[in-house]
């Protein structure tokens, strides 16, 4: 009886997805939006560069490796839309509330060890995209947990890049930390960043990449004229190499490599399940998005950048805000975003003219936003806000593994003591009731 109703859904989806390609088109490409979907993608590109670099910076990655998984992912991206659409206007890249998890676990298992991470975290995903798990890890992992963890995370995001605000060249540092250059940089970064504020007010509804493209080439100009620090991009070689762990990994290393991949694994699951919400609201088309086809493309992009050291990648909300703004309909723009990427990959000597205070700048403003997320969860309640605050202060101050098992562990203890002191209910019907709403969550998914 299951199997059969089990086909009959089966049979229901493909046929959604048939009048949906009838009555929309190819997710992939379609001709009458060529051009675009090509402006789109050539703005949203040159709008992922800066962000990108910042990403990977905060995570201890090298620039060009971050930029390399972005090309990639793009390019996964759009071969899948071809055939299993996920989104139709997301942005794969390198997502910031995953930069300190990743930065986490280079400094634990060390650099030559993250191409085994990565690699097992999109096996770890594979296995949810195969069995549609990503229906019960809202259940198992609330919205506003989610939304404390990146709330933690933007916090560590923005103080890492307000270092960037008043650093000064070497050559110009003294005895005294507030000499003349560190208070000019200063006033040229409160300059940059209110700029770059003041613009994005005015265009995010519009054009949000005017105010990246503004402030880029601002902050490139006025490096001509006055002394400030620069981005460094170090030329690495990217090479293919099997994802194998390193020989002097111990079996109690083995064991908290194999934990962090399946809290890396479940974080971008959610982020991306949130983000197709996110994104399926902002479609042109008003088309409907598929979670589970959009994690097939995130686990084989993230497997296979795990063959050149590269990182996780999701559709980032920012990137597919501003593709949707650019005049995206399809996932072409996707190529075309990944083609610009590549290009500045392949040619990572221009990135040497971007100034700090610029790059400040756009990250700051990213973590910020991570943090007034919280705002979202005031539709939750008292105790979901109180809870979201508590993670993000664990996450910020204990670290993002340990703070977001602390935090489910207080989640837990909670919802029990409620249930068995005030509802009086017995802790067997406590475990049964939460298994009735993992249930009621496939059946619910089913419906849809």
């Amino acid at each position: 009886m299951a199997t059969h109703i089990e086909n009959e859904l089966t049979d229901k989806k493909q046929n959604l997805k048939e009048i949906n390609m009838k009555q929309y088109g190819s997710a992939a490409f379609q001709a009458q939006y060529f051009f675009r979907d090509t402006a789109a993608g050539l703005i949203t590109g040159a709008m992922a560069i800066p962000l990108s670099i910042g990403i990977a910076i905060m995570s201890d990655y090298p620039i060009k490796v971050g930029l390399a998984t972005v090309a990639f992912a793009s390019l996964i991206g759009w071969l899948f839309a071809w055939f299993r659409p996920g989104n139709f206007i997301g942005s794969p890249g390198i997502a910031a509330g995953l930069a300190p998890v990743l930065a986490l676990g280079v400094a634990s298992f060390g650099w030559e060890n993250m191409a085994f991470c990565i690699f097992m975290t999109a096996v770890m995903q594979a296995i949810i995209w195969k069995f549609n798990w990503q229906r019960y890890l809202l259940v198992a992992v609330p919205v506003y947990l989610v939304e404390g963890l990146l709330a933690g995370v933007g916090l560590k995001i923005f103080m890492k890049f307000f270092e960037f605000t008043y650093e000064i060249p070497e050559t110009m540092v003294t005895e005294t930390f507030w000499n003349e250059a560190r208070i000019q940089m200063v006033a040229i970064s409160a300059a940059g960043l209110a700029f770059f504020l003041y613009l994005f007010s005015k265009f995010k509804d519009k054009q949000p990449a005017i105010p990246y493209f503004a402030l880029i080439i601002g902050g490139v100009i006025l490096a001509q004229f006055v002394s400030v620090p620069m981005i460094h991009v170090e030329d690495v070689d990217l090479h293919f190499k099997l994802p194998l762990p390193s020989e002097d990994v111990t079996v109690m290393m083995l064991v908290y490599m194999i934990l962090f991949c399946a809290m890396l694994a479940i974080v971008d699951v959610i982020e991306q399940v949130m983000s197709n919400a996110a994104i399926e609201k902002i479609d042109p088309l008003k088309r409907k998005t598929s979670s589970n086809n959009s994690l097939l493309a995130i686990w084989v992009a993230n497997l296979g950048s795990s063959f050149f050291h590269g990182m996780t990648n999701l559709d980032g909300l920012a990137k597919s805000t501003t593709n949707k703004l650019a005049g995206a309909m399809t996932k072409f723009s996707v190529l075309v975003i990944g083609a610009v990427v590549c290009f500045f990959m392949f040619n990572v000597q221009y990135l040497d003219f971007l100034p700090k205070f610029a790059l400040a700048a756009i990250m700051l403003f990213t973590g910020y936003k991570m943090i007034a997320g919280l705002v979202h969860v005031t539709h939750y309640g008292t105790y979901a806000l109180i809870l979201a605050v508590v993670t993000a202060g664990l996450v910020f101050k204990v670290g993002i593994f340990e703070g977001l098992l602390v935090a489910m562990v207080i989640h837990g203890a909670i919802h029990y003591l409620v249930y068995t002191n005030h509802d009086q209910m017995p802790g067997k019907d406590v475990v049964k009731r939460y298994i009735n709403n993992l249930k009621n969550s496939d059946n619910n998914s089913n419906l849809n």
